[in-house]
């Protein structure tokens, strides 16, 4: 019996688009820890087995199993999760669009491991298993290495450690952490990714330590549409307000499904309000919005911009067209919304948005 593997199509992709694609987010899929047991150290394969750890808690409550935004319905598949495999990936949306790269993350809640060791050990053997299994079989996957965030230190020697391979190119860190990562006692992680040429890689996930401004939120709807949104926004200011640019001028980071439309007024209230506290961040001497354009691409999922008129309205605000990346976000529900910026963008705008910012940000 042959398999069905589930794949993007083109057309709802890309719609018309015959240029290159470079595909700034898609996820490699690791289920539980059975599948790292070659890759782990002996004294955590024995942990492992002494404690019954399958796979870190609660990662139900940031894709929830059957949702929508967490595997798109026209790729369902019966029998095993989608993206699960190199093979199926490049089968289902690498190939499919033509993809000349595509940069895979692998988010696995590493964060709500609280034994800081454990996390560690459970990094390098992820690490391990996405060069063995997943660089090493094709040479057009790219990834996020995984680092334990919470342990500056301990993420700086692992990114020393693995760092220089070829096929990392980025950092993988869930946007919703437990201090904000422009804080200073992160910036060894964030020299250890300038050390390595590695661009740092702001996804969506995180910890339950760091719930909603007001509290832990009640639904996952809450947590999608407002949450997930402030946190995004409180990461970007911390990274300008404390100064990681100043003292770090070669870091380049990257916002993943992080939508977009939210960046414009928040550059402007940025740009507005620095001049009169400049007494208070001091090494802030040039507009947010500069830094943020020099520094900083932000993945094109999820658009959430309405009709045409509004998603240009809201590309208008970003003032550039160096700023977004196209992501297919495979196999998560939003891959078509690509087609809705390809309608509105110029065809310069549009060839940066699908693979020249992508490429140059990367160094691909």
């Amino acid at each position: 019996m042959s398999t069905v593997i589930p794949s993007l199509d083109r057309e709802t992709v890309l719609g018309g688009w015959s240029g290159a694609v470079i595909d700034a987010d898609l996820h490699a899929h690791l289920g539980s820890v059975e599948s790292l047991k070659d890759h782990l150290e002996p004294v955590w394969r024995e942990f492992v087995n002494e404690t019954g750890f399958q796979a870190p808690p609660w990662m139900d409550s940031v894709y929830p199993p059957g949702a929508g935004t967490t595997i798109d319905p026209g790729l369902a598949v019966a029998g095993g999760p989608v993206g699960s495999t190199a093979a199926a990936v490049v089968a289902g949306a690498v190939e499919p669009i033509g993809a000349e790269a595509s940069i895979l993350n692998c988010y696995w809640g590493l964060e709500r491991v609280r034994h800081p060791d454990f996390a560690a050990g459970l990094a390098r053997g992820i690490n391990d298993w996405l060069i063995a299994e997943w660089l090493d079989k094709d040479p057009r996957l790219r990834a996020s290495l995984v680092v334990p965030a919470f342990v500056p230190d301990e993420a700086a020697a692992e990114i020393d450690r693995v760092g220089g391979h070829p096929g990392f190119v980025q950092v993988l860190l869930p946007v919703r952490s437990s201090r904000l990562y422009g804080q200073r006692p992160l910036r060894s992680m964030f020299e250890a990714m300038v050390r390595n040429d590695l661009v740092a890689g702001v996804h969506y996930g995180g910890t339950a330590d760091a719930p909603g401004p007001n509290g832990m939120e009640t639904w996952f709807l809450e947590d999608y549409v407002s949450s997930h949104l402030g946190a995004f926004q409180a990461q970007l200011c911390s990274m300008v307000s404390e100064g990681l640019f100043q003292a770090l001028p070669d870091l380049r980071v990257s916002f993943l499904e992080s939508g977009f439309t939210w960046v414009g007024p928040t550059l402007w209230r940025m740009d507005r309000e620095w001049p009169g506290l400049r007494r208070d961040v001091p090494w802030l001497v040039e507009a947010p919005s500069a830094l943020v354009r020099r520094h900083v691409k932000f993945s094109g999922q999820p658009i959430d911009a309405g009709n045409d008129d509004q998603l240009r309205a809201a590309l208008d605000w970003l003032g550039s067209d160096d700023l977004l990346m196209f992501a297919s976000d495979f196999p998560h529900g939003r891959s078509e919304e690509a087609t809705a910026l390809l309608r509105v963008l110029s065809p310069e705008a549009a060839e940066k948005f699908m693979a020249g910012n992508a490429r140059a940000h990367y160094r691909l």
